[in-house]
């Protein structure tokens, strides 16, 4: 009895050991994403740029272009009536967070960020819109 007590203490560590660096990583990543859409809402595009990649950066060149894609292609990040946060997830090495938004219209929306960390600190590398199960899109 006491030797599967152990086992089942240690198993326990284990388990909350590693769920910890998702975690801890999460509070970071999530912070960049909604200061960009923060800096959306505020009209503060050369803020929202800096919360890009280098790649995004050098893909769109400039903060109004970068906003002018942001506003027509993603609506919902522009203007969101509510933003949650739902899991973080490793997939083929990348980190993804998925993030749940509700438009000004009340539509729902899944969009998963994927992110990279640079020694500026945690950044946004792409975006992409999840198609809801079931959804014919």
């Amino acid at each position: 009895m006491r030797m599967m007590v152990t086992f089942g203490l240690v198993a326990a560590l284990a388990v909350a050991t590693l769920g910890t660096p998702a975690k801890a990583q999460k509070e970071p990543i999530t912070g960049v994403i909604g200061a960009q859409i923060e800096a959306f809402q505020a009209n503060d595009m050369g803020t929202a740029f800096g919360f890009a990649s280098p790649n995004i950066r050098a893909l769109f060149g400039t903060p109004e272009r970068f906003a002018t894609m942001v506003e027509q292609g993603y609506p919902m990040v522009w203007r969101p009536a509510d933003v949650r946060y739902l899991e973080l997830r490793e997939v083929a090495g990348n980190l993804w967070q998925r993030v749940m938004v509700t438009d000004a219209d009340g539509d729902i929306h899944m969009l998963d960020y994927q992110m990279i960390e640079t020694e500026a600190g945690w950044k946004i590398n792409a975006v992409q819109l999840v198609k809801a199960p079931g959804a014919n899109v």
